[in-house]
């Protein structure tokens, strides 16, 4: 991805202009914050209205034990929060700060060569990512077993891991073909169109108004795996978001971008559906005997994955050149 870089500092993710033309064709009176002062907004905006406002009034409603709450009502319930507390503000930022929704969200509809390129990409990254998961936490266990305090924080992780374990199992359960498609719905569909529109729609195309393209999506990356609070996921969630963020620069649409978040919770219910509770929980870790065949493995899907960005890059420097 370090093409990326070649981009001149500060330029809009759609073209090479300089920054300061960007921001004038913005419209008279726009924006009105800097770039970075309208991304943060709307990461303030997006964390305090989904996490605090959506949780406060999911309590109002169900209750502190949401295991016992109807699941169905509570599926509509996080419908709801996504697109009240996450699209929405997209959008109205994007209208009120920009002046013009279309300057931070752009669905060209992409070619069918591209969306092959991305799909075999996270159809690798999906699996690199697990591994790297079960070496990062061979050495966690490693080291909760060596020092007090790593244990004590493990414990705490997996505390609250489990309590994951536990929430979205009750949310992708499901007994019938209609209680199934509604789960697919509410955890693939909506999550995909929502926070694609906020984080690589609103939030990237503001940074990218002020640093380069790739510093943008980086940003954009490390605060979408905040946002979703799974401290032993933190990792693959800021190199999903990245791949999200190159995907959608490259392409110069979101809707590559939500087709791959699509993908990826949607193999995520696959593989609940397949094996159960524990694809849930990820402070699941490599033993000392898997070890050696987890780096190996790791190894290998990262070296397709670098195949499969280097021929990117490639397709895309052809297209410009036959534009």
């Amino acid at each position: 991805m370090s093409d990326l870089n070649n981009i001149p500092s500060g330029n809009n993710p759609d073209d090479g202009n300089d920054p300061k033309s960007n921001m004038n064709n913005l419209g008279h009176g726009y924006p009105l914050l800097s770039p970075v002062a309208a991304a943060f907004f709307g990461l303030i905006g997006c964390f305090f209205l989904y996490q605090f406002v959506g949780g406060l009034l999911t309590i109002l409603i169900f209750g502190t034990d949401l295991e016992r709450a109807d699941i169905t009502s509570l599926r509509l319930m996080t419908i709801a929060g996504q697109l009240l507390f996450i699209l929405l503000p997209a959008l109205v930022f994007g209208r009120v700060i920009f002046g013009n929704v279309s300057k931070v969200i752009y669905t060209k509809i992409p070619k069918w060569s591209e969306v092959a390129l991305f799909t075999g990409g996270i159809i690798i990254l999906t699996p690199l990512l697990q591994v790297y998961l079960y070496i990062q936490n061979y050495f966690i266990e490693q080291l909760a077993a060596s020092y007090s305090f790593v244990n004590s924080i493990k414990s705490f992780l997996d505390s609250l891991n489990e309590l994951m374990e536990k929430l979205l199992g009750n949310l992708i359960a499901a007994d019938t073909l209609p209680d199934m498609l509604l789960v697919i719905f509410v955890v693939a569909v909506i999550p995909a169109i929502a926070e694609e529109t906020m984080f690589r729609g609103y939030i990237q195309r503001s940074f990218g108004y002020k640093f380069k393209p790739a510093t943008a999506a980086l940003i954009t990356a490390i605060f979408f795996g905040l946002y979703h609070m799974e401290p032993y996921s933190l990792i693959p969630l800021i190199t999903l978001g990245f791949y999200f963020g190159y995907s959608s620069y490259k392409s110069k649409t979101l809707l590559i971008p939500i087709f791959l978040h699509f993908l990826n919770n949607f193999s995520a219910i696959v593989m609940y559906y397949i094996w159960g509770d524990d694809v849930l929980v990820n402070s699941g870790a490599a033993n000392s005997s898997e070890l050696n065949s987890s780096i190996l493995m790791f190894v290998i899907l990262s070296i397709l994955f670098a195949i499969i960005i280097i021929v990117t890059n490639k397709f895309y420097s052809q297209e410009r050149l036959n534009q």
